[in-house]
């Protein structure tokens, strides 16, 4: 049996020779990568919305490909650290805020690609927790420092301490470096967070224009505090911002639209449109605090942090002119997909040497058929870290119709999506008990032979799990007694 990459590289050849998509450039694409702060699927219009003004966004979903069963960790250090590893959390996790420094990013594997790598956005991955927070000392300062992560050029919010970040949109603070360098601490007066990264996102591709250039945007937007943006009515950062107010959240939703499309326009306008692969992808489930309305007339509650579909389920569009055909996947991707995907698509060898989690979706991208990911999984624990004690360790793993938690519970997943309901165990159907025992199969897999991070509370220090709810017992053996029930 050939190995996956050589049989999707096969596949795809096969596809060009029949008059499919278009070859490869014999030059590597260009790879803008742009992920949203907090937004599930209910924030765009192609996804159903009704609340929010997305004309971008939809449009790159008619002219692309529109993922209808992607997701991503229910709060951002969890996702972030996945996406830029290719890794689960339960093999590299430390702490919230923090990105472990000894770890491989996308940079460096996009860099050893021969790329010219930018970095533009949101970081907090290298020090998160305030001075007085208990135990913050033996995590202060202890991530990767963005000068490190493979990045020829970084403008970074939150790069350093909490209390050093300042503000990610009016009078915006961001860190600003080259490869190596600790970089500056820059404060824009009288200018909007958004408006710089996008600048410099595109004076990027101006100064790499002729080499190939990857650019992940990890943008700030829609991220609270909920606040006024240029497009919202008496914006002036002259001003001391109002009072946080989830009534922004509209502004913000269609301000991240915005900028998307001043991002493809500017592509366009250098003739980089055709010879750039643009994703974009969210983070996390849209805030508690934001209720959005269906096209189904449904009314929809945030859910990040929580391990709900409204946490999990997340928007991931992909465009490309001529290689990306208009389409629709139900493919399952997840965060840790992204590194085989981004190193399939511009040539490069998925290393087989290190322990990747995740299946490319190239194929899917360019109309050849692939593996399937058959279903979704997720070690999640944001714990330790400030702010974070509310939330509670869960794993579990998604497939189409069905949810499996470690402890045994089971939703069934809608048609409707977002929608989930928890069955009892005396009401399991027949592919109730089959999608049971796949999930657990799923579940055991990735957790076998993984010496799982130790249970910590909200500071860090260890407690016995016997005693502490916040972990979920192993598979219950009446799914299945086959299972190896390792925690």
């Amino acid at each position: 049996m050939l190995p996956m990459n050589v049989s999707i590289r096969c596949l795809f050849f096969l596809a060009c020779l029949q008059g499919g998509l278009s070859a490869l450039a014999a030059d590597q694409p260009n790879v803008l990568l742009i992920m949203a702060d907090d937004i599930g699927i209910e924030g765009l219009g192609c996804y159903g919305g009704t609340s929010y003004q997305t004309p971008n966004l939809d449009r790159m979903a008619d002219d692309g490909i529109r993922f209808t069963h992607a997701f991503a960790q229910p709060l951002c250090t969890p996702t972030r650290v996945q996406l830029m590893t290719g890794k689960y959390n339960h093999r590299n996790w430390r702490s919230f805020g923090i990105l472990p420094p000894d770890q491989t990013t996308f940079g460096h594997r996009m860099k050893s690609a021969g790329y010219a790598t930018g970095i533009f956005g949101k970081w907090q991955l290298q020090s998160y927790d305030p001075p007085d927070y208990p135990s913050a000392d033996l995590r202060r300062a202890t991530g990767m420092h963005p000068k490190d992560a493979g990045f020829d050029q970084y403008a970074l919010f939150h790069s350093l301490h909490t209390e050093d970040k300042g503000s990610r949109y009016a009078n915006p603070t961001m860190l600003e470096g080259l490869a190596g360098s600790d970089g500056e601490l820059k404060t824009y007066a009288g200018r909007y967070g958004t408006d710089i990264w996008v600048e410099q996102i595109l004076t990027f591709f101006d100064q790499h224009k002729g080499q190939p250039t990857f650019v992940y945007y990890p943008m700030a937007l829609p991220h609270h505090p909920f606040e006024p943006t240029p497009a919202s009515p008496g914006w002036d950062p002259s001003l001391p911002p109002p009072a946080q107010d989830p009534k922004f959240a509209k502004d913000m939703i269609q301000y991240m639209d915005t900028a998307v499309g001043r991002l493809l326009d500017g592509l366009k306008q250098r003739d980089l449109d055709q010879s750039t692969l643009v994703i974009f992808y969210g983070d996390n489930g849209t805030h508690q605090q934001v209720r959005s309305s269906m096209d189904d007339g449904r009314v929809v509650s945030g859910g990040k942090g929580l391990t709900t579909q409204t946490g999990i389920h997340v928007p991931l569009i992909a465009k490309w002119p001529g290689h990306i055909r208009p389409s629709v996947s139900n493919r399952i991707v997840d965060a840790s997909d992204f590194v085989p995907t981004l190193l399939e698509v511009v040539g490069a060898t998925v290393p087989d040497d290190q322990q990747l989690d995740g299946i490319s979706f190239k194929g899917d991208l360019l109309g050849a058929p692939t593996v399937d990911r058959p279903a979704a999984f997720f070690w999640y624990d944001p714990r330790p870290g400030w702010d974070k004690d509310a939330f509670t360790r869960s794993v579990f793993a998604v497939d189409r119709g069905h949810k499996l938690f470690r402890d045994g519970r089971l939703f069934r997943l809608s048609d409707l999506p977002l929608q989930e309901t928890l069955i009892d165990r005396d009401d399991w159907n027949d592919d109730d008990r089959a999608a049971a025992k796949r999930l657990s199969l799923v579940i055991a897999e990735q957790m076998a032979g993984v010496d799982e991070p130790p249970l910590v509370d909200e500071t860090g220090t260890p407690v016995d799990p016997a005693v502490d709810p916040a972990i979920d017992p192993a598979i219950d053996p009446a799914i299945d007694p086959a299972i190896d029930r390792r925690r």
